[in-house]
């Protein structure tokens, strides 16, 4: 795909899988800058997702909290859902996730919606070697039995400095997963040995045989007055990277430097949150 391009999300994916590790589940994603993505479970079957994230569902759709993921991966008994919800504090995350399992009959449906605008992208990890690296607030849902883990970079600098793409997730099965990138989206395929600096925060998934690493964002004077952080991710192909062009940390950033004392922002007006006692909107 050719760097600077949208790829096309289809807005109804069948398939057959070859394994019965996760639930087969179909889906339709809707929307455009602000999307939702709708999973269709047969009798029996099961989704995963974010406590928070449901959009709707049908009555005979059941909703259980559980520790970590329920995934087969998950170690079993009392110590292996702690483990799994240990996991889930380090990125950031809720100890609990949500099951959503049918138990009517015939097909029902649940929604799951982006938080904030961007795109839903769905990837079905059997085609992508059984694993996914996202960052970690990008997961939105899955079907059941698609592991949702850590993923730690290996090199210690990149541990130190690598700021938003230190610690992300690790997405693994043979189902289908869906997880939610900010802004604009942009697919890029690196040859073997190609490299590319990217903002850590802009990285959004990719596959594990990309190497990440750190580089540092120029010179002092660069690092201190530039603006673009002290350093940037380092990836280095062969693989597939996803970029988001609205990190979430950026976007609330920007909220926050915007905010003024009393909550506004004051633009317009020297006086600056005061001139809003004058501005004919608070009567």
């Amino acid at each position: 795909m050719v760097f600077g391009s949208v790829p096309n999300v289809p807005r109804v994916m069948q398939h057959t899988r070859s394994t019965n590790v996760a639930d087969d589940i179909d889906f339709e994603i809707f929307g455009q800058e602000m999307q939702f993505v709708e999973i269709e479970l047969d009798p029996g079957e099961s989704a995963i997702a974010e406590a928070g994230g449901m959009m709707f569902k049908a009555p005979a759709i059941h909703m259980d909290t559980i520790f970590g993921d329920g995934s087969a991966q998950q170690p079993k008994g009392l110590f292996g859902s702690i483990m799994g919800a240990g996991k889930r504090l380090l990125t950031g995350e809720s100890l609990f996730m949500t099951v959503f399992t049918h138990h009517g009959q015939g097909k029902a449906r649940v929604a799951f919606a982006a938080p904030y605008p961007g795109t839903i992208l769905p990837f079905h990890l059997a085609d992508m070697g059984g694993a996914i690296i996202c960052q970690k607030d990008a997961f939105l849902c899955a079907a059941k039995g698609v592991s949702v883990g850590i993923h730690f970079q290996k090199r210690v600098m990149t541990g130190l400095f690598g700021g938003e793409g230190f610690i992300m997730q690790r997405l693994e099965g043979d189902g289908f997963a869906f997880i939610h990138v900010g802004g604009c989206l942009i697919e890029k395929e690196l040859v073997q040995g190609e490299e590319l600096h990217v903002d850590t925060g802009c990285v959004a998934a990719m596959t594990p045989s990309v190497e990440f690493d750190i580089v540092r964002a120029g010179n002092i004077k660069s690092m201190i007055f530039g603006g673009e952080g002290v350093f940037f991710a380092h990836l280095r192909g062969p693989g597939k990277v996803w970029l988001q062009s609205l990190p979430f940390s950026r976007l609330a950033g920007r909220v926050l430097a915007n905010a003024g004392p009393a909550g506004g922002t004051g633009e317009g007006s020297i006086l600056g949150p005061f001139g809003d006692m004058f501005d004919g909107d608070n009567g």
